[in-house]
């Protein structure tokens, strides 16, 4: 698995065997392989261009992190918005060079007609190749590697292989937090900024090596029930698969096998952040825990704790939108809808497994304090 030919074949294999789909694969690896050659190209002559990006530094970068469903693409959404830091577009992240980004966006719109974008159900998770995105799409883009490529391909292969995805047997942080710092510093002279605003679900086991590079970041790890989270994030997963895919056409043993897997993995997500958050070997200082029940509920008073978590003084604008954006909370209403049974699941054992989390994240509020929660879950 350390070969990006080696994951691009693993993948072309499961296309086949799995979905039935012989040629596309064998396109989507040569554009890949022509991509990466383009992007090194224009990134070589960025400096050239735009000289401020020799004397770009991050510093304090503002990263969440937390299963997905849990709120980050929102928290994210609204930080990048109120300009307390760049999020970095989906686009960006195809096409990080600073050149072909200039070149490439008045040709968005047409882009928007073949981008894998589109397979997204809005009520889900709306995007766009211009909407600001998790940064581990950016690892996916650029190494055909991390837990994007297991979820959505490689937990199909006859083997299991998500322990190719774990920093115990696999670690690929090094390289990961290397690129990861490029695109930054792109986005920060793209953007005129000096801070960024990073979304990366797959941090969460990774985060004492993160802090140990990034000693600055300031981190949000977002909490919710994961009654709520993982039935939503298979559904949000197998929805993208089924669209492009059709992937409830599958026969149900492929499905349960996939589903079984995915579920083990939203788990272990989990799992891995606590033991490290346990042992000490995240600095507590460095992390604000954000519970999604108090976000939904008295988001003002989160975004108190968040911003001075995170160093930054709000001025008026900023607070009268936090005011504006508490009280759409209080009302929200997902249109997203998910079945615990269809994916082979109950709350009982939903409980049972992750009882770690809801003991050190997730205990009782003060009733005082009003709780929203999404119309698909549970009690």
């Amino acid at each position: 698995m350390d070969s990006i030919l080696t994951r691009l074949n693993r993948a072309r294999r499961v296309a086949g065997t799995t979905f039935g789909v012989k040629v596309r694969p064998w396109i989507v690896g040569w554009l890949f392989l022509n991509l990466r050659v383009l992007v090194a190209v224009g990134q070589a002559l960025d400096p050239l261009f735009f000289p401020r990006l020799k004397q770009t530094r991050v510093t304090r970068p503002i990263v969440l992190v937390g299963n997905p469903r849990t709120g980050t693409t929102f928290l994210q959404r609204f930080l990048s918005d109120h300009g307390i830091g760049a999020g970095l577009e989906l686009y960006r992240m195809l096409y990080p060079s600073l050149l072909l980004q200039k070149v490439l966006t008045p040709m968005l719109p047409l882009l928007e007609r073949i981008s894998p974008a589109k397979y997204h159900n809005t009520a889900a998770h709306e995007t766009s190749l211009s909407s600001v995105e998790t940064d581990d799409v950016g690892v996916l883009f650029r190494y055909f590697d991390g837990f994007f490529l297991y979820g959505f391909f490689l937990a199909f292969d006859d083997q299991d292989l998500l322990r190719e995805f774990e920093p115990s047997t696999r670690d690929t942080s090094a390289r990961d937090f290397d690129w990861l710092e490029q695109l930054w510093a792109r986005s920060m002279v793209a953007h005129d900024t000096d801070r960024v605003v990073a979304k990366l679900f797959s941090l969460g086991p990774r985060l004492p090596a993160f802090t140990a590079r990034f000693p600055e970041a300031s981190i949000l790890y977002l909490a919710r029930d994961p009654i709520d989270i993982i039935p939503s994030g298979m559904s949000l997963v197998t929805g993208v698969l089924d669209s492009a895919f059709g992937f409830w056409k599958l026969p149900e043993p492929v499905q349960r096998r996939y589903l079984d897997r995915l579920y083990v993995a939203f788990v272990e997500l989990l799992r891995r952040f606590h033991a490290d958050w346990s042992s000490g070997a995240i600095p507590h200082d460095r992390v604000y825990i954000v519970r999604y029940d108090r976000m939904m509920s008295d988001f003002e008073t989160v975004m108190d704790e968040i911003l001075a978590h995170i160093g930054h003084e709000p001025d008026a604008a900023l607070l009268q939108a936090i005011g504006a954006r508490g009280m759409k909370q209080r009302s929200y209403k997902s249109g997203h809808k998910y079945d615990l049974q269809k994916f082979g699941l109950d709350a009982e054992q939903i409980r049972t497994d992750c009882a770690f989390f809801y003991q050190a994240f997730l205990p009782p509020l003060p009733s005082s304090l009003p709780l929203a929660r999404c119309p698909g879950s549970l009690p």
